[in-house]
C-alpha cells in the first residue's frame, strides 16, 4: 500500500483593504487556493495588528491608503512586533513615495491592483518563503528612481563576493526575479537563493530593494 500524499502546508493570510467591495471578494478568491487560508480581513492598520496578534499569521496582503493607521505604518509595526509575518503590498498606487516607503518599511512584495489572482498567490507564496516579488511596473519605477538618486559608481561591495554572487547581484539590479536569474545563468532557483543569501550576508543587504540600489551604486546595473 502506498503512503498517503502529504498535503502542502496552508498559508494563513490576512487581507487588508479599507474598501469592503475589494476586501471581501479578494478574500473569497484567495480562499479558493489549495494552500491559502484567509484567516482575517482588516479595514485598516490597527485591525491588521489585532488580527496578527490573535494569529498565527504567515502573510498580510496590505493595502496602503487606509484610514487611521495606513499600510506603511502597519508594515513597519509588523516588522518590529511580528518579524516572522511577511507583507505583500497590493495597492492602486505605484508612485515613488509609496514604493520606497513600503519597501523601506519591510514589505517583501509590491503589486498593483492590476495583478491577477495567479500573480497575487505567487507573491504570497514567495513572501512566505522569504523571497521578494515586485510587478513589472513597480520594478521599472524602482530602477528608474534608484538610478536617479544613486551616487556615482564606486566601491560599495565587499571584496569577498564570488564572481557568481556578483553576477546574481547584477541580474537583481536589472530587475530579474529568481526564476529569470536561474534561466540566465543555467542554474536552479534553489542555487540562486543560496547565492542571494550569501551575498546579502556578506554585503549586509537587507532586502531586494536595497540589493537593486547597491548594484546600481557599484556600477553593476
Amino acid at each position: 500500500m502506498s503512503e498517503p500524499t502529504e498535503k502542502p502546508q496552508r498559508l494563513r493570510v490576512v487581507v487588508a483593504d479599507d474598501q469592503a467591495a475589494v476586501r471581501e471578494p479578494l478574500a473569497a478568491v484567495l480562499g479558493l487556493s489549495e494552500d491559502i487560508d484567509v484567516v482575517a480581513a482588516a479595514a485598516n492598520g490597527n485591525e491588521v495588528l489585532t488580527a496578527v496578534a490573535a494569529g498565527p499569521v504567515d502573510v498580510v496582503l496590505m493595502d496602503l491608503r487606509m484610514p487611521g493607521m495606513d499600510g506603511i505604518e502597519a508594515t513597519r509595526r509588523l516588522g518590529d512586533e511580528h518579524p516572522e509575518v511577511a507583507v505583500v503590498v497590493l495597492t492602486t498606487f505605484a508612485d515613488d513615495d509609496s514604493i520606497l516607503g513600503a519597501l523601506g518599511a519591510g514589505a517583501r512584495g509590491y503589486l498593483t491592483k492590476n495583478a491577477g489572482r495567479q500573480d497575487i498567490t505567487r507573491a504570497i507564496r514567495a513572501a512566505a518563503a522569504g523571497q521578494s516579488v515586485l510587478d513589472r511596473e513597480v520594478q521599472d519605477r524602482l530602477l528608474a528612481t534608484v538610478r536617479t538618486r544613486a551616487p556615482a559608481p564606486g566601491k560599495t561591495l565587499p571584496d569577498d563576493l564570488t564572481p557568481r554572487e556578483r553576477e546574481v547581484l547584477t541580474l537583481i539590479g536589472q530587475g530579474l526575479p529568481n526564476r529569470g536569474i536561474a534561466e540566465m545563468l543555467f542554474i536552479s532557483e534553489a542555487t540562486v537563493k543560496t547565492h542571494i543569501n550569501n551575498l546579502f550576508a556578506k554585503a549586509a543587504i537587507r532586502d531586494r530593494a536595497e540589493a537593486v540600489r547597491r548594484a546600481i551604486e557599484a556600477g553593476l546595473a
